[in-house]
């Protein structure tokens, strides 16, 4: 029996550095669901996953993850869920080979025939040394890992970031197939909004270490719009409607978070949808209110 309705918990998250501070960051990733953690390089991605997994410390706030405390229950939620980066963690002379007998001495729940299977499905040699391997190739070869201790939980931060499409599609397979399982999670970061648009449930945007929006895809896809007008009509809008908008010598290009009443108050303007990378840019500038 499942005991946590969320595979993540995270409440009033903080941590300062010098220059940079992470702020009062709280979200939630359901179990069963996979959530896309949005942000430009440097927004706090990596920092919030570090947090996390306990690598740093926290100056304020929660964390739960498969309804344990992240701190004083590590060792077994450790046992239960999997970590995958950008840049692969095993030494360049280890081969997936050697990677096998260490990881069955690491993980209760190893399974070498998984891993054996895993590594089939992506092609991958056993003896070569990792240190030769395509980003590709190291990309699927932590995948397998990831995937070969019946993990519940998996926190990637960056998995698909510079993997060329075929590879970055077959990865995304992957995940698809693992949430299948409703007991499996996944908090996936990117700065690569396409891959996320197409795979997760959920998303949660931050820029500078602050929380911009975080929800359910569907609702904010279907609440977003993007009001395409002169300089004329762009004064008409009211600046309460107004997330950013980015101005041109010929009018403006308004984000606006609630397409439903914008069609009512302005009724003679032509209202686009948004994608995720829109919505991720227009928010990056609300402080500003116009750029260009």
């Amino acid at each position: 029996m499942i005991g946590y309705k969320n595979a993540i918990e995270i409440e009033g998250l903080t941590k300062k550095f010098d220059g940079f501070t992470l702020s009062d960051i709280s979200f939630n990733v359901p179990r069963g669901s996979i959530m896309g953690f949005i942000g430009q390089n440097g927004a706090g991605k990596t920092t919030t996953i570090k947090a996390i997994l306990n690598i740093i410390k926290a100056d304020k706030g929660s964390i739960k993850i498969l309804g344990e405390d992240h701190i004083k229950d590590e060792i077994d939620i450790k046992e239960r869920i999997s970590a995958v980066f950008d840049e692969l963690p095993f030494h360049d002379d280890f081969t997936a080979k050697n990677l096998d007998v260490i990881l069955r001495h690491i993980y209760e729940n190893w399974d070498k025939n998984e891993f054996a299977s895993m590594l089939d499905r992506f092609a991958l040699p056993r003896n070569k040394k990792i240190g030769k391997f395509s980003k590709g190739m190291k990309m699927k070869l932590q995948i397998a890992c990831a995937l070969s201790h019946k993990s519940e939980l998996l926190i990637m931060d960056e998995p698909t970031t510079g993997l060329d499409p075929v590879v970055r599609n077959e990865i995304l397979d992957i995940f698809r197939e693992y949430i299948q399982d409703e007991n499996h999670s996944i908090l996936m970061s990117s700065h690569i909004t396409g891959d996320l648009e197409k795979i997760s449930d959920s998303v949660t945007f931050i820029d500078k270490g602050r929380l911009l929006i975080s929800g359910y895809k569907d609702d904010i896809l279907e609440s977003h719009g993007i009001i395409k007008c002169g300089k004329e009509d762009y004064k008409k809008i009211s600046s309460e409607d107004i997330i950013s908008a980015r101005l041109s010598d010929f009018g403006a290009e308004v984000m606006i978070s609630d397409k439903v009443e914008c069609r009512e108050k302005y009724p003679g303007l032509v209202m686009d949808n948004a994608t995720l990378e829109e919505i991720m840019l227009f928010y990056v500038n609300e402080e500003k209110k116009e750029w260009k």
